[in-house]
């Protein structure tokens, strides 16, 4: 049995954080460098966001406030679109591009876009083995060794792997969509339009450090448990 408080391993969890960290702290520095470029035209984030979702004949969905930093997101079973403290009033090219990101999920969602409606049909069972796997491998170890329950639990923490991989094309073509629209409608300038690019570029950065950082968990979970004869030799 794996001396279960501190394993070498531990190392793929630490590299998986520090990539999560720098790419958290790349997109604060991106975001906190265009919000100081307000957008020539004037628009807010949420005048931009609802002359997108008008355009594309969503005027039932909802814009609304949410609390926080770059906590903004949509909701495809409210549809409600909803705007952070941070974003939803201001005119800069960073918020902008935020809140075009946000529309272009409702568009996605609109035209039934697969990998958005698949990463919906995610979260359940996502959810499920978050709560269920580590009690699945910690009974499986201190009863038997049960092999099979062992790597059940395995299988059910890989969940939150394929959810993340599911999410990178999702978040992928939404910030193709932004900026796309925001082109296509004159809401930025010609030379905004790189700019808020960049933004949504940076942003991207954490979803495939949250998917690197998955893969690393799962990996260590393999390597001390995945082969019951590996941690008896």
């Amino acid at each position: 049995m794996p001396f279960f408080f501190w394993d070498p391993t531990y190392i793929l969890i630490l590299i998986g954080l520090v990539i999560s960290g720098l790419a958290s702290s790349y997109v604060q520095k991106t975001f906190a460098k265009y919000s100081g470029v307000r957008s020539q035209n004037g628009y807010t984030a949420t005048e931009v966001c609802r002359q997108i979702l008008d355009t594309a004949g969503l005027q039932r969905v909802w814009i609304e406030p949410v609390r926080g930093n770059l906590t903004d997101h949509y909701n495809a079973q409210e549809k409600v679109l909803r705007l952070s403290d941070t974003t939803r009033n201001s005119t800069s090219v960073a918020a902008i591009g935020v809140a075009a990101h946000e529309a272009g999920h409702a568009l996605q969602d609109k035209e039934g876009y697969i990998p958005l409606r698949l990463r919906a049909a995610l979260v359940p069972a996502t959810n499920f083995g978050q709560g269920v796997s580590f009690p699945l491998i910690l009974l499986g170890i201190f009863f038997g060794p049960n092999q099979t329950m062992i790597n059940l639990g395995i299988l059910l923490f890989a969940m939150t792997l394929i959810f993340q991989l599911v999410t990178l094309p999702v978040e992928f073509n939404a910030s193709n969509r932004a900026i796309a629209t925001l082109e296509e409608q004159h809401l930025l300038t010609e030379n905004e339009v790189p700019q808020a690019e960049d933004v949504l570029r940076a942003a991207a950065l954490t979803y495939i450090a949250a998917a690197l950082a998955s893969f690393l968990s799962v990996l260590r979970l393999f390597i001390l448990f995945g082969d019951g004869n590996r941690r008896r030799h």
